[in-house]
């Protein structure tokens, strides 16, 4: 309990409490030169047009992202579940490992497949007669280059445990469904789905989140740019930080805050099982 509040507990309360205040890095040898502000650092938001970049970008992350994740895991649960038993094992490290692997080194690599002169992504293309783009320095490519690797790097972890919501599903369902002339879509729709509603609403609370804070892979990979297209809430906040802006680098922070909770509010009340 000791190291609880010292360590996590005392610093959330505090960065929330500095959230309302003026607090530079210059102050850190003056605390008492700080000036409370109120609602000062939330009400910039609103007006900051980099924040309201990183939120369109955060949000285009998550729209995007979230919904093709789930639903590319739960294809490869379904086909893990059903198909090929015996190298099911195989496949579940295959998919799992770059969940395990360092974001940064997963980043280094996309960005050099990326690269648009040497990069295997444009020399395949190129194969085909295709000229890929400067994918990661175009402002209309950055993004969903970046959304396309943060999926790649997800959908194995979410996989495997989809994969261990299907094997709980009751088999006696699934014949009672044969029986009364379901086929596989049948059973997909009206068995599977909601016998995984309590494990789709973990995986879409872990995705969300998780989305909703992304860092590592614009910070390894385009810095925020080209033109803020990748910058992101969480990099905002911390690039407010290491200007010094303490304050409103908190408020940043539990801005965003406020939207992971609403977000994991929706999804409870969306995919809720049924009591």
């Amino acid at each position: 309990m000791i190291l609880f509040i010292v360590f996590a507990a005392l610093p959330v309360v505090a960065s929330f409490a500095m959230s309302f205040t003026d607090m530079r890095s210059t102050d850190i040898s003056t605390p008492f030169d700080v000036n409370f502000v109120g609602f000062r650092n939330y009400a910039h938001l609103f007006t900051d047009e980099k924040v309201q970049q990183a939120a369109i970008n955060t949000a285009i992350f998550v729209v995007i992202g979230v919904p093709v994740t789930l639903f590319l895991s739960l294809i490869i649960a379904v086909g893990l579940n059903s198909g090929v038993r015996r190298l099911a094992t195989f496949f579940r490290v295959g998919y799992y490992l770059p969940a395990i692997t360092s974001i940064v080194a997963v980043a280094v690599v996309w960005k050099y497949l990326y690269a648009p002169d040497i990069g295997l992504i444009n020399t395949a293309l190129a194969k085909i007669g295709i000229t890929g783009p400067d994918w990661l320095n175009n402002p209309n490519t950055a993004l969903p280059a970046v959304i396309i690797m943060a999926i790649w790097r997800n959908i194995g972890s979410l996989a495997v445990i989809f994969l261990a919501g299907l094997q709980a599903v009751d088999r006696q369902l699934y014949e009672a469904a044969s029986v009364d002339g379901a086929g596989f879509w049948g059973k997909f729709r009206y068995v599977t789905i909601p016998s995984m509603r309590p494990t789709l609403l973990f995986g879409a609370v872990i995705t969300g989140v998780g989305y909703l804070q992304f860092f590592e892979e614009p910070f390894v990979m385009t810095q925020g740019g080209p033109l803020n297209r990748t910058l992101s809430v969480a990099y905002e906040s911390y690039n407010q930080f290491g200007y010094g802006n303490y304050g409103y680098s908190a408020a940043i922070a539990y801005a965003l805050f406020l939207v992971i909770v609403i977000l994991t509010v929706i999804q409870f009340k969306v995919l809720k099982p049924n009591t």
